[in-house]
């Protein structure tokens, strides 16, 4: 991650009613107790003095203090990654869930934290201490009040790493208030009024409408549909659901062009809990945001007969999964959601492509590990680079898990061809560019809204991310023999910057008709 001249609200990147978020396990510390913790302004300035000096804040590299605050300061959940004596790699085993010197590390640690809370607190249960349950990484989700927990775990030879969850600077809001999920990229993704049908978008055959951003002098998209449609790839959109009310991510998934293909809506995100006790509904696959549904939209709206935006591979399978309630990944469950998410992607083997729009500032070992796991399944993994909002104007860079080099990072371009969209991160880590802003006024591609069938409009790295994950699934589409690093190869070779990679751009934008065999480079 590289980031550059971070503002004070540099937090909220991205991209673009709310149950409280509360994942308090244990009642919170009485305020006498934690007199020493840093406060929230004391621990924002010395992570975003760690991010203007080497463009990454990593909670590893904190000290034990500064983990500890933290946890004081948000939800007092500790992710605690564990491994076996003598084990030093980052890969992890795929039996690291069950392998006997993993689950005899996984006691152990477990036992030390326990006894070391017990201290201060005797009547601690196990069941009180576990926050979350952890079933394939080799991770712990647990309750931590104590500073001599913290540094017990720092010192052992079994922890691989022990982070706050639920900490981010400058958060919006701790308990996820409208005000505050409307500033992190919700409650935007309404039809948009004023579309120009040739400027705006191109009326197809059957009615339906591509997106400007759709033709053949940015991304040969529509020259590509001849050769490619993405039928027979899945895409995993990992996001904040996808909105029961909108058809054509539901019943009206397969019309017109689009046959023969599925969707399903899973959901992730853990319920809210107290005292390690559930309260309130059931999380559902629906999305209460927005953002997942224009982003599940871009990737494959289909092609049908009712006048709503097509997306890119308008016949590619797809699943859409709610791991959030916003883009601005900073509380505790999100985290848990994300990585199941990821998990889930790793075991389905009809998933090629994962797609997440949503980011952080600071490091989470345990998305990185639940993205590695992923890769480690060739999946093919596409994360947003940073869209910031007016509250986080004056940043730039690549955002948290985009940097990592499991994840492909996209970025967004205007329709110029040369300069990053208005809100759009760049960096070195980005590695693909998409056209998603016209110069001239501005406009941002289509999508599906909540419900109807009147496009929607949503800008930012978000929508280049989703867009290319079905740029991606059309050409995987045409050679399904092929590799992740195959397909890479070929996206690579059809781009803008194929001979030179750009240092804020990657390779730049893919050619899809190109890549397919539709149109010259």
């Amino acid at each position: 991650m590289r980031i550059s001249t971070p503002s004070a609200a540099l937090l909220a990147l991205l991209l673009a009613g709310c149950q409280p978020q509360a994942d308090e396990q244990l009642t919170p510390l009485p305020k006498a107790d934690a007199i020493d913790a840093l406060s929230i302004q004391q621990l924002d300035t010395q992570i975003m003095e760690r991010l203007r000096g080497s463009g990454a804040f990593d909670w590893n590299q904190a000290s034990a203090h500064v983990v500890w605050s933290a946890l004081v300061q948000s939800d007092y959940v500790l992710s605690v990654g564990y491994r076996p004596a003598g084990f030093t790699g980052t890969e992890l085993p795929a039996d690291a869930a069950t392998a006997p010197a993993w689950q005899a590390a996984r006691a152990e640690v477990l036992a030390l934290i326990l006894t070391e809370e017990r201290k201060a607190h005797p009547e601690l249960t196990l069941e009180q201490l576990i926050a979350y349950q952890e079933n394939v990484l080799p991770v712990l989700d647990v309750t931590v009040r104590e500073r001599s927990t913290i540094a017990a775990l720092r010192g052992n030879p079994l922890v691989r790493y022990a982070e706050p969850m639920g900490y981010e600077p400058n958060r919006p809001a701790a308990n996820k208030t409208k005000a505050a999920l409307s500033s992190s990229g919700c409650g935007n993704n309404t039809a948009t009024a004023g579309l120009a049908a040739g400027t705006d978008y191109a009326v197809l055959a059957n009615g339906s409408k591509s997106s400007w951003n759709q033709a053949d002098q940015y991304h040969g998209v529509r020259a590509g549909w001849n050769q490619s449609t993405g039928q027979g790839i899945k895409i995993l959109v990992i996001d904040t659901g996808s909105s029961d009310a909108q058809e054509n991510l539901g019943t009206a998934f397969n019309q017109g062009q689009s046959t023969g293909r599925s969707i399903e809506r899973l959901v992730t995100l853990p319920r809210n809990s107290f005292l390690g006790i559930p309260y309130g509904s059931a999380e559902t696959p629906n999305d209460g945001c927005g953002h997942g549904t224009s982003m599940a939209g871009a990737a494959a709206g289909p092609r049908g007969t009712d006048g709503a935006a097509v997306g890119m591979a308008y016949n590619a399978n797809l699943i859409t999964v709610r791991a959030a309630e916003d883009v601005f990944i900073d509380a505790s469950r999100e985290v848990k959601g994300i990585a199941d998410a990821y998990v889930l992607a790793g075991n389905r083997a009809d998933v090629r492509i994962i797609s997440m729009s949503m980011g952080r500032l600071t490091s989470s070992s345990q998305l990185a590990d639940a993205i590695r796991y992923a890769y480690g399944r060739g999946k093919l993994i596409f994360c947003a680079a940073g869209t910031s909002f007016d509250w986080t104007a004056g940043w730039v860079g690549v955002i948290y898990p985009a940097s990592l080099p499991e994840a492909v990072a996209v970025t967004g371009l205007k329709s110029d061809l040369s300069t990053r969209c208005d809100e759009c991160h760049v960096g070195a880590d980005v590695e693909f560019s998409v056209v998603m802003q016209q110069s001239s006024n501005d406009r941002r591609p289509l999508t599906l809204a909540m419900s109807g069938d009147v496009p929607s409009t949503v800008g930012g790295s978000s929508v280049a991310t989703s867009s290319m994950a079905g740029l991606t699934a059309l050409v995987w589409a045409r050679y399904p023999t092929e590799t992740r690093a195959q397909i890479m190869s070929r996206l690579v070779a059809a781009s803008s910057n194929r001979n030179a990679r750009n240092s804020s751009f990657g390779w730049g934008r893919v050619n899809v008709g190109a890549a397919l065999g539709a149109l010259p480079l």
